[in-house]
């Protein structure tokens, strides 16, 4: 089954309202169209019940990979933002470096609450993606910047919250 986030989704990613965790918003980020099996597997497996919790509270829909999704999805540009960017390398940085390196992670964390618009965004974007590379290599920043890239506004003077 694919995934699909509802239009209170859409709300609880818009920039100032949070009223989920990191790991939910983050999950909802990456949801549409994504296998239920892949996000159930992130996080060690615990996002098995984030996804639960999704569902149950209105945030994702399911439909069958061999049907069309229940509603139309909204242009790409309607999903971007620069708090949706902010929330998706906060994500991949507790998932990169938390662990591995905490004093970097904490340096990124802290670079990534300071920036507050797209320039700045993408100087501690690229520096991440650079760490990334020299960490997993040079394909999985590229699917990184790849993400990234589909989650940045084109042109915005957009405050990130």
């Amino acid at each position: 089954m694919l995934l699909q986030k509802t239009e209170k989704a859409r709300l609880e990613l818009s920039p100032g309202v949070r009223t989920l965790s990191l790991r939910e918003r983050s999950l909802l980020l990456l949801a549409d169209g994504k296998p239920m099996a892949d996000l159930q597997a992130m996080y060690n497996g615990g996002g098995a019940q984030i996804v639960e919790r999704l569902m149950d509270q209105g945030y994702l829909t399911g439909f069958a990979s061999d049907s069309v999704p229940p509603s139309a999805a909204p242009a790409p540009a309607a999903l971007r933002s620069l708090a949706g960017t902010r929330m998706y390398l906060f994500d991949i940085c507790e998932r990169m470096f938390a662990r591995r390196n905490a004093i970097l992670a904490e340096n990124f964390r802290e670079a990534l609450r300071n920036a507050r618009d797209r320039d700045s965004m993408l100087d501690v974007g690229e520096a991440l993606l650079q760490e990334i590379g020299l960490l997993a290599g040079s394909e999985r920043a590229a699917t990184v910047r790849e993400r990234m890239e589909q989650l940045l506004p084109a042109h915005s003077l957009e405050p990130v919250d």
